[in-house]
């Protein structure tokens, strides 16, 4: 009787146990050039209290395409880049927004909720080609402006941050 009572308890043990979310596995650290730091409340990090990727680790997040018009290019143009409520949830960010940060200090805050309201991209290319510094890149925060008419307004092209460099998860 012993043993029946052990192996429920052990049982019941398993069914209860907490199970560690996917933001929970430790991120390897970049073999590049860093292009993106992600700081503030974040749960998972790879550079002290910071998630660092380099190009390589971003696109290993696995690519989206967006087919858009945007206020700065003409016609339509297709991104590819990582899904922001991926990155989110890789580094388990846990504030109500993010701070953009471009290259040259510009900033914009974004909630944490257009991430999942839209399918929001960290764009790394640009039909097909990678953004250099000149040209927006390396890292530019894109919205699918022509999926919904409310997109198309100035609130949302302000949070298009271009040349980011650093997102900073906030309260």
């Amino acid at each position: 009787m012993l043993q029946a009572g052990s192996m429920m308890i052990a049982l019941l043990a398993l069914l209860f146990a907490p199970v560690l979310p996917a933001a929970a596995q430790p991120l390897a650290s970049p073999k590049g050039d860093p292009i993106l730091e992600v700081t503030g409340q974040v749960g998972v990090t790879n550079a002290g209290k910071a998630a660092v990727f380099d190009r390589e680790a971003l696109e290993a997040l696995g690519l989206e395409k967006v087919t858009t018009a945007t206020p700065w290019h003409n016609g339509t143009v297709t991104f590819e880049g990582v899904r922001l409520s991926r990155l989110m949830e890789l580094v388990g960010a846990r504030g109500k927004s993010v701070r953009a940060v471009a290259l040259n200090d510009y900033a914009t805050t974004i909630p944490m909720e257009d991430f999942t309201r839209f399918p929001v991209i960290l764009a790394m290319k640009r039909d097909g080609q990678y953004m250099p510094v000149r040209d927006k890149g390396p890292l530019f925060i894109i919205y699918p402006y022509d999926s919904d008419p409310d997109l198309k307004a100035q609130m949302y092209y302000a949070r298009s941050v271009w040349q980011v460099k650093r997102l900073e998860i906030q309260d």
